[in-house]
């Protein structure tokens, strides 16, 4: 049964209550509203590269956007299970709901992170080898997120599974950063306070 997007498993009484779908179709296109804007990851690597510092600013104040969704998501789910008593397929749907809401939220998170490690590093040149790495850190991480979401939208199992491969080039990638990190602080190329910061941020993209 398809519920906005998202295909949701036909439960055992024949499928889900009209009521229970509406709030479940409610609670997919917040999900959908959440997933946008953690692809704010972008404009957070633009704004790190660039040293944008308003565009920093603007993902900061809009995670406050995501908390709200995240809440309002979770308790959208929290009342379905208090009241609704759902069927066995539509409470895997929900334990699967909360629990992707929750890496959203995170995911968000990070991209503030991202930005506000990019705020204590203006200024700083970064070298062009770390700033390659960042950007492709960055095309990895969104293209994840792009995927997961379809996944989970299409019912695609085995579209999920390939998570793990890209995972995987993820950090290699993060490896390879930290490599060239040292490389560049050795040739004088960058100071230990960016340094750190880079790291951390770094961490932040594989996570």
């Amino acid at each position: 049964q398809m519920v906005g997007r998202f295909r949701f498993p036909r439960g055992d009484g024949g499928g889900v209550r009209h009521h229970q779908a509406e709030a479940l179709h409610q609670a997919a296109v917040a999900a959908e509203q959440e997933a946008s804007l953690t692809l704010e990851h972008r404009q957070a690597t633009d704004a790190l590269l660039d040293g944008d510092l308003l565009m920093a600013q603007e993902i900061i104040d809009h995670d406050d956007e995501v908390d709200v969704l995240s809440a309002d998501i979770e308790h959208r789910c929290f009342r379905l299970l208090a009241l609704q008593n759902p069927m066995a397929a539509d409470l895997r749907v929900l334990a699967a709901s909360m629990r992707i809401n929750s890496d959203l939220e995170r995911s968000a998170d990070l991209a503030v992170n991202i930005v506000k490690g990019a705020r204590r590093i203006y200024g700083h040149d970064i070298p062009p080898r770390l700033r390659g790495i960042i950007a492709r850190m960055s095309e990895q991480a969104v293209r994840m997120l792009a995927i997961a979401m379809d996944a989970y939208a299409a019912n695609d199992g085995p579209l999920g599974a390939a998570l793990h491969d890209i995972d995987n080039q993820l950090d290699q990638l993060q490896r390879d950063f930290i490599e060239a990190m040292f490389q560049a602080h050795d040739a004088s190329l960058l100071e230990l306070q960016p340094a750190v910061q880079l790291a951390l941020i770094a961490r932040y993209f594989e996570r």
